[in-house]
């Protein structure tokens, strides 16, 4: 697929998804702008890429607008807009500290509210928007329900939006992935018995790597997608099945210190 004179931006860049999205984009020709809240991460993958970076937290309205206006001034009228950032803090429903939910909600729901009105504010017709929510968000996943419910509620707007940017050719769908291996999620990976836990649930027999989620942006992205208003499973068959249940966490805990002679897990 080439992306020979689109113009892209990608949000939540620093690390994962989002640095291979940057850099498969720009490998197929696209010019790109990265963001995200590390300034020293983005600083790292521009000097490796060549690409324009800005910092930007999403649950700031001043900033995603900010970030609109600096990819039109760098490069021109954008065509593809990727928001891959996400917030998960753990929490019951009885026990959640109610600023911790309102974070969560801020920048799961309504940053993706500021990302698609200011992306789309300076998007050429014919255009992407790509949203990142994620499995929890149609299975449970607890104790992550403030994400999961955050996420699900950005997948509804996707709907709305889809309707209300369609006459002009922009279409927006977000991407539902299951487990990945990524920075995230490197304390529960670096536990090989927690990793078996994973890819038993998953039909293809293993957790994503960051790039396979990447390839799915890419089609979304490019111009012969047919498809806006979906919230597309990318999970290897996981939305099959299910999540691992917390005692099922427990046990892969437990079998991994059994036979690690004591060493420290980071989890």
């Amino acid at each position: 697929m080439n992306f020979a004179g689109k113009v892209a931006v990608v949000l939540g860049a620093s690390s994962g998804v989002g640095w291979a999205t940057a850099e498969m984009l720009v490998a197929r020709g696209a010019k790109v702008v990265v963001s995200a809240r590390r300034e020293e991460r983005l600083r790292q993958l521009s000097g490796k890429i060549g690409v324009a970076w800005k910092r930007c937290d999403v649950a700031d309205e001043h900033e995603v607008q900010l970030l609109s206006q600096f990819a039109r001034e760098t490069y021109g009228p954008i065509d593809i807009a990727v928001n891959c950032v996400g917030m998960p803090l753990g929490g019951t429903i009885a026990e959640q500290d109610s600023d911790v939910l309102r974070t969560e909600v801020a920048v799961n729901f309504l940053g993706n509210v500021w990302f698609i009105r200011h992306m789309a504010s300076v998007m050429n017709d014919g255009g992407s928007i790509i949203l990142f929510s994620s499995m929890a968000a149609t299975h449970p996943m607890p104790p992550f329900f403030g994400y999961a419910c955050s996420k699900a509620a950005a997948d509804a707007m996707v709907k709305y939006a889809a309707m209300e940017y369609g006459p002009r050719g922009i279409r927006v769908n977000s991407i539902l992935p299951g487990a990945i291996r990524t920075e995230m999620a490197a304390g529960i990976f670096s536990n090989p018995e927690m990793e078996k836990i994973f890819t038993k649930e998953v039909p293809l027999g293993r957790v994503a790597e960051a790039e396979d989620i990447a390839d799915a942006v890419l089609w979304l992205a490019g111009p012969n997608a047919y498809i806006t208003g979906c919230n597309l499973d990318i999970s290897g068959g996981n939305q099959l099945t299910r999540f691992p249940r917390s005692d099922e966490y427990a046990a892969g805990v437990s079998a991994e210190l059994g036979h690690s002679s004591g060493r420290h897990l980071d989890n």
